[in-house]
Order: C-alpha cells, then sequence, then structure tokens
C-alpha cells in the first residue's frame, strides 16, 4: 500500500513542483525566516484541542485545532490548523453528525489570493467530506500579517484544480502509474513518463523572482540548474539515474 502524502506538500508542489521533490525523494529540509515566522503563526493552531462558543439556542460552534484528517481514495493525510464546527448545544469535543465543518488554513504575510493556499485549504475540505460525510462548502485562509480572513469558496473549478494537481504529485512521485500532472501552467516543468524510475526524477528547475525567498536556494541552485545551460547539463550528467 502507497504511503499517504501530506497535506502540506501538495502546497510546495503548487509553489513549485522541484522543491516537492527536494522534500520527499531527496529528503532535504531547511529553514529561513519564512519558516521560523511560520512556525510561530501555527504555535497556538498546533496544540491539539478545541474551544467551544454558544451561536443561539439551537447551535453552537466548537473550534477544533490541530485535527488530523485523511484521505484513503486520494491518499492524503495531515492536519487543519482550525476547523470550525457547527454542532447542537452541549456538544463536546467529539462530533458525530456536525451540522457544517469550516476548515480554516494559517499562512503568512498579507491578505492575497494565491492558487496554491486555495488547493491546501480544498484538499482538506475534501479530507473532511470523506471522513464524516458531510459537504464542505467554503473555508478560509487566515493571513497573519493584515490579520485578516480570506474566504475561499470550494467551487468545481477548485476542486478539479485540487485533485488534478494531487494527481500531479502522486505521478511526480511515482505512486500513481499514470502521467497526468496536473494544471499544466503550474506543473510544466516536470515531464510525463511511464517509468517510476524517470518519474522520481527531480524536475529541472526554472529560475523565477520567488526563488530567493525558498528556504531550499542553496540546496536546489537555480541559477545554476535551470535552462539548458551547461551547468544544467553538468549536473544531469553527475546525478543521473544509472
Amino acid at each position: 500500500m502507497t504511503e499517504p502524502l501530506p497535506l502540506s506538500l501538495l502546497n510546495d508542489f503548487l509553489y513549485c513542483p522541484r522543491r516537492a521533490a527536494l522534500k520527499v525523494v531527496e529528503g532535504w529540509r531547511e529553514a529561513n525566516v519564512h519558516t521560523d515566522r511560520g512556525d510561530i503563526v501555527h504555535e497556538h493552531s498546533d496544540l491539539a484541542g478545541y474551544e467551544s462558543q454558544i451561536r443561539n439556542q439551537k447551535s453552537q460552534i466548537l473550534l477544533w485545532r490541530a485535527l488530523p484528517v485523511w484521505s484513503e481514495r486520494l491518499g492524503l493525510n495531515g492536519r487543519c490548523d482550525i476547523v470550525e464546527v457547527e454542532a447542537a448545544p452541549n456538544q463536546k469535543s467529539e462530533i458525530r453528525n456536525p451540522k457544517s465543518l469550516f476548515p480554516v488554513e494559517f499562512k503568512l504575510g498579507k491578505r492575497r489570493k494565491w492558487d496554491n493556499d486555495d488547493a491546501q485549504l480544498c484538499a482538506q475540505a475534501l479530507c473532511l467530506e470523506e471522513m464524516f460525510g458531510v459537504p464542505v462548502l467554503r473555508g478560509a485562509v487566515f493571513h497573519a500579517d493584515s490579520k485578516r480572513r480570506r474566504e475561499v469558496e470550494f467551487t468545481a473549478n477548485l476542486r478539479a484544480l485540487t485533485e488534478q494537481a494531487i494527481a500531479g504529485l502522486q505521478a511526480l512521485l511515482g505512486n500513481d502509474q499514470g502521467t497526468t500532472l496536473g494544471p499544466k501552467d503550474l506543473t510544466s516543468n516536470v515531464q510525463d513518463s511511464t517509468s517510476n524510475a524517470q518519474l522520481r526524477r527531480l524536475p529541472v528547475a526554472i529560475l523565477k523572482p520567488a526563488c530567493q525567498e525558498c528556504s531550499l536556494y542553496d540546496i536546489c541552485l537555480p541559477r545554476a540548474t535551470a535552462g539548458d545551460g551547461r551547468p544544467e547539463r553538468l549536473a544531469r550528467q553527475l546525478f543521473e539515474i544509472s
């Protein structure tokens, strides 16, 4: 049975397929100011537990922190930072028949739309739907710098984008016999192949402004390995899979 992939890796894949491969194929983990700030932002939400807030006489809202979620269908697992659960009055932390579920993901930066953040949140919703059998129609991204929420509707298009990206990530890591690699504009640097050995090769680096903010910049070396220049050819020869 294939090991499930972490939800957070989906965000990495949509941000940069090479970053995702460096993490899961080669096992690289590095910290920088952004990852350190991210850890601080998640300090509260990473403390597993729940809080209760009465809405009215007919319902209350439970706030679940660090809720483990998974999907056997998609081969994913991970945690939701916060899930707002509408429940019956006086219901405790155990939820059997929730009226509604609303996942909230904590992110750095100011309030701004990013497809990779929305897809990660949507993947959480897909896990919750499979686990609880309740439609999850909306969620929110909480942006720490601006301290504002941005509500996300899980539309048919976003769900399709998310499932295509999951399939692309599975294919990149050799967990899927297919070659569908997700949204073309986000994963164009991942080459199709039916060979698992080829699928597990690192995608070619694509140098872009966001590269210098990446915690794996010094590992990836996009200035040296991007494109078809001599450094990139030498790197392929050096690390070529026999």
